[in-house]
């Protein structure tokens, strides 16, 4: 699926989620404001009925009553019913009443006072078989001898006010359909100016740069994102030219020195190679950075809804962890390849392997769960902590478990070992695998970038190249020792951390001694 079909899904969605709850809370205002409407009706209906009944509740009084509510009701066609209602141990007693439609309901309401209760006015919705009613049931103060207060019960007609809440729906939805369509129109209009064309001349630019046209320059004067993006890679262009123009000044002046020339020509060589191979690593990471992005923030968000969740197992939280720091650390790096010509420093600290081991091992799970590679991890006790970048440590070390995971072709095994070097205080981790080996020419080549053995499968080559430079980086090295047919064995040198003594691990390393 695009980004454009992805923000208009979401951008749909939320607009058809926001305005249905903003219709529902229209209409059920709208509602509550016409039921008060005719509440305040019958309230002045119930007050008059009552005050009339409090003085004349018998006799002759109660036969004028009745005959002047028939003729109320004959006046307010939208009167459903009026009666007056007494309760006596939890018994209704009809006294009078007069109305439209037949005494058929029980105003069950009444049923539940009770007669030490507090009597206040209630308002009922009713179904009649003329449509839908609204009633009030009104105490009237209790003759002498009860503590249980009559009752005035008025109905009036809600049919209007169901056909105008009927309407108002209609038109919500009409409107509302109308609006999403109007909004869906205008992201397919505007998603070409927005994304589409910058982007298009973003990668036309970066094709013609790597077929050789140096002078190419992406021409984007805008103030956001694609704009800084234009302003880095044109910094980048800026920079590969200005050496490749030294390049070219330097093979003029050294004709006359033949043997300087030819090694300094071939070091320039090199350095031309490597900036042309960083080229392709630039738009590489500029295409990565767009479109990893978006998906990265919803995995994040998802996991942390599903981690709010407290019936999770300790494994399946552990794991859930897991994805999160690995969704923020790839943001993380997403973010640093902003920084082309530069990267920021390294975050050191003082780590234990066992610790970084126990980070790292799950993240091969789902590349092996289809093999029949087993995996055997040593780690001693009394290995002292490291002085390292954990996460640029991590990448190191995924890397050289899946290049031997690629070397086995699905069956062997793996062994990782830890040691302690205390003459030369430093810290060894051998990686050890039960692989094709290496032959010696391709041994000496295997640590350059994009060099790679496979042919046609996309951007190779970058695996052994990053591992030797994060080694650089935490003053260490890699050693590579390989033949044809006795497996490859990678080892790395880490600086013990100033300070650090025997410390005895007291966790244990997961995924161990896989079968």
């Amino acid at each position: 699926m695009t980004v454009r079909m992805r923000l208009m899904i979401v951008t749909i969605a939320g607009l058809a989620l926001t305005m249905t709850l903003w219709g529902w809370f229209q209409i059920d205002s709208l509602d509550r404001m016409l039921t008060e409407q005719q509440g305040r009706a019958l309230l002045s209906v119930a007050e008059t009925v009552g005050n009339y009944y409090e003085y004349f509740p018998k006799g002759r009084g109660l036969s004028v009553l009745e005959s002047a509510l028939k003729d109320h009701l004959r006046d307010d066609r939208t009167l459903a019913r009026i009666d007056i209602i007494s309760i006596d141990n939890g018994y209704i007693e009809y006294i009078a009443g007069v109305g439209r439609v037949p005494y058929e309901w029980q105003w069950p309401d009444i049923l539940a006072v009770s007669p030490a209760g507090r009597f206040k006015p209630r308002y009922l919705k009713l179904d009649t078989e003329s449509g839908p009613a609204l009633g009030l049931l009104y105490p009237v103060g209790p003759e002498k001898g009860r503590k249980a207060p009559d009752f005035v019960g008025v109905a009036v007609f809600s049919t209007a006010n169901a056909e105008v809440l009927s309407q108002i729906r209609r038109l919500l939805t009409v409107t509302g359909a109308g609006l999403l369509i109007v909004i869906f129109l205008f992201l397919l209009t505007s998603h070409s100016w927005l994304i589409a064309r910058p982007l298009g001349t973003i990668i036309h630019t970066i094709d013609e740069f790597q077929k050789g046209d140096y002078v190419r320059r992406i021409r984007l004067h805008r103030r956001d994102e694609w704009g800084r993006i234009a302003s880095h890679f044109n910094s980048m262009a800026d920079e590969i030219e200005r050496v490749m123009a030294n390049n070219r000044d330097l093979n003029r002046h050294l004709e006359d020195r033949v043997q300087e020339a030819t090694q300094k020509l071939a070091q320039l060589q090199k350095q031309v190679n490597q900036l042309q191979q960083l080229t392709a690593l630039g738009y590489l990471t500029a295409t990565l950075a767009h479109d990893l992005g978006t998906p990265l923030h919803s995995i994040a968000g998802l996991t942390n809804l599903l981690l709010e969740r407290e019936d999770w197992t300790p494994d399946v939280a552990r794991k859930l962890q897991l994805i999160l720091q690995q969704t923020q650390r790839l943001n993380a790096v997403i973010q640093k390849v902003r920084h082309v010509t530069r990267l920021p420093e390294p975050r050191f600290e003082s780590v234990h392997i066992g610790d970084l081991l126990n980070e790292t091992l799950p993240l091969i799970e789902p590349l092996i769960q289809k093999t029949a590679v087993g995996f055997d991890i040593m780690v001693p006790s009394g290995i002292p902590p490291v002085y390292i970048d954990r996460d640029r440590m991590q990448t190191a070390l995924f890397n050289l478990i899946d290049n031997a995971l690629e070397a086995m072709d699905g069956s062997g095994r793996i062994t990782v070992t830890v040691r302690s070097d205390g003459d030369n205080r430093e810290v060894t981790v051998t990686f050890e695998d039960s692989g094709s080996g290496i032959p010696a020419g391709v041994l000496e080549r295997v640590s350059e970038p994009f060099f790679s053995t496979h042919e046609n499968e996309g951007l190779r080559g970058l695996g052994l190249a990053i591992v030797q430079d994060i080694l650089k980086a935490h003053g260490g090295r890699m050693e590579i020792e390989s033949a044809p047919g006795e497996g490859t064995r990678v080892i790395l040198h880490l600086p013990v951390a100033d300070g650090a003594s025997e410390t005895t691990l007291s966790d244990d390393v997961p995924f161990l001694n896989r079968p």
